[in-house]
């Protein structure tokens, strides 16, 4: 098992362990930690000392992005899997790079030479390591969704303020230099009032299998502490690294996983900063029987004043037997934004194209937003801004200017669009499996959620699975309050809002 290393800190940072239990104590009690555990500022001319935390996944990708900045240093690494915490130093390590190693996010937290935590843990630990960080003194990068729950993510947002750290949330596409262009062109009219926006989430995620028998935690790893807040059960997975994203206690499916992404961007595009009056979902776990719980099948309805927010999740190919996904508006994982005088579709993370009422793309936020037709007289626009290049970047920046204000990607942002995707879920747990006709009745009588739900059903019959004999889990069409973040008149689902946590793992109550 690697060595746990613990390093000697300096007297403004310095934390025994005991201290910081009590410190975290003190937090889940409702009070503030002690300004003596605050960093100091990162100066102008000293390396930004960074701590990746967790990097079996989506880590890999920051460890990757820091490597190619300057002046920044990856100072240590933190994973509770033995293995892949070797893995990872003697990779660094052999790149000339001496990170210190850390199978526990509290004993990354005492050191007094770490300026900031990227955290791209499991979904279940990602508020709760990003608000030890903070009152810890650090700053964070946290990747999406930035929580496990609506409460947690109001948490993170307090915890950035009341300890006065920089937090950016690992939603890249806020960084999309394409997509900035082409909302503030869409702002400025060129297509008239936006009418709604359609997101879109078609991965292929294959069956996870069956387990049959409780599963074996991998040589080493300390299944406590990677539970954290979340139950401590059998292992009820064949594949233990990856598959958590589709169990209730741990992921939030790919509406939380791949879709936040793509939920955020199509946010941006109605302009709305908070929750939704109202919400339903609708669809199922469609084409084989496994171990998994969230819907690889499903529409969302999020019912702003501005327009629907529609979303659209499909982890079966196109067909049977088919390799290939469906698209919509040539878009398979992306954002299809609908104006009175066409649309504006953005099939990645950084670009975007506008199109005519007729269908004909009229200008590119981006060159791979161009039509593959090179004769296709098509204006292009690109960006010069240099800050919007690099998410990574832009956090580092925000850090050495100790200035939140200068995030591509704000924590509230981040939270909200992270709510967005709970509060579908939550509205889809509450559901009861009906027909097709009685489902579509739920949706009443708006068209563009008509349209929509009969994508979906023209899907599933395609991949085999007739929809007249087919049930569809039809969510409780759920009412918010959007300044409180709770529903109305539904106990059942404020109950999902926030879940019991584990002793020594709870997420502290920073404010309502």
């Amino acid at each position: 098992m690697p060595h746990s290393h613990t390093p000697q800190t300096g007297l403004d940072s310095k934390i025994s362990r005991r201290s910081f239990l009590g410190t975290a104590a003190m937090a889940a009690a409702g009070l503030s930690l002690p300004a003596r555990i605050h960093a100091a500022s990162v100066g102008a001319n000293t390396d930004l000392r960074i701590g990746v935390v967790g990097f079996n996944g989506r880590g890999k990708d920051h460890i990757n992005n820091y490597l190619k900045l300057p002046g920044v240093r990856i100072a240590a690494l933190c994973d509770v899997d033995p293995s892949v915490l070797a893995a990872g130093l003697a990779q660094l390590r052999s790149k000339g790079a001496n990170p210190s190693g850390y199978s526990d996010l509290r004993k990354l937290l005492e050191s007094g030479e770490i300026d900031a935590v990227s955290i791209a843990t499991p979904n279940h630990w990602h508020a709760l390591g990003a608000i030890w960080s903070c009152q810890a003194g650090k700053h964070v990068y946290v990747e999406k969704p930035v929580s496990h729950t609506v409460w947690e993510g109001r948490q993170i947002v307090h915890a950035a303020a009341q300890n006065r750290r920089i937090v950016q949330m690992g939603i890249q596409s806020r960084s999309g230099a394409g997509i900035a262009a082409a909302l503030r062109w869409a702002a400025e009219g060129h297509l008239g009032k936006i009418r709604h926006v359609t997101g879109l989430c078609y991965k292929r995620r294959p069956s996870i299998d069956t387990a049959g028998a409780p599963q074996p935690v991998p040589e080493g790893l300390d299944y406590d502490l990677w539970c954290g807040p979340a139950p401590k059960a059998a292992v009820r997975r064949k594949k233990f690294h990856y598959d958590w994203h589709w169990l209730w206690d741990f992921g939030n499916g790919d509406l939380g996983n791949q879709g936040v992404h793509q939920m955020d961007i199509a946010r941006r595009f109605l302009g709305e900063s908070d929750l939704p009056p109202s919400v339903l979902m609708l669809g199922g776990r469609f084409g084989y029987s496994d171990d998994g719980e969230t819907p690889n099948t499903a529409m969302v309805l999020h019912n702003y004043a501005k327009g629907p927010l529609l979303f659209e999740v499909r982890g079966l190919p196109s067909k049977t037997d088919s390799k290939e996904m469906d698209q919509h508006f040539g878009s398979s994982v992306g954002v299809v934004a609908h104006y009175e005088k066409g649309r504006i579709v953005c099939p990645n993370y950084t670009d975007a194209a506008a199109f005519d009422s007729s269908g004909r793309q009229i200008i590119a936020f981006g060159k791979t937003a161009l039509p593959k037709d090179s004769a296709t007289s098509v204006q292009l626009i690109e960006s010069e801004d240099a800050d919007l290049q690099n998410h990574y970047a832009n956090f580092l920046r925000a850090v050495r200017a100790n200035d939140a204000t200068l995030l591509n990607g704000p924590i509230r942002e981040g939270h909200v669009s992270s709510a967005l995707c709970h509060v579908a879920n939550i509205s889809y747990r509450l559901g009861k499996p009906m027909a097709v006709d009685a489902a579509r009745e739920k949706l009443g009588s708006q068209p563009e959620a008509a349209e929509s739900f009969g994508r979906m059903c023209a899907h599933l019959e395609a991949n085999g699975l007739p929809v007249a004999n087919t049930s569809i889990t039809t969510g409780e069409f759920l009412q918010i309050d959007p300044a409180t973040e709770v529903f109305l008149k539904s106990e059942p689902a404020n109950a999902l809002l926030h879940r019991k946590d584990r002793p020594g793992f709870q997420v502290p109550n920073l404010g309502a």
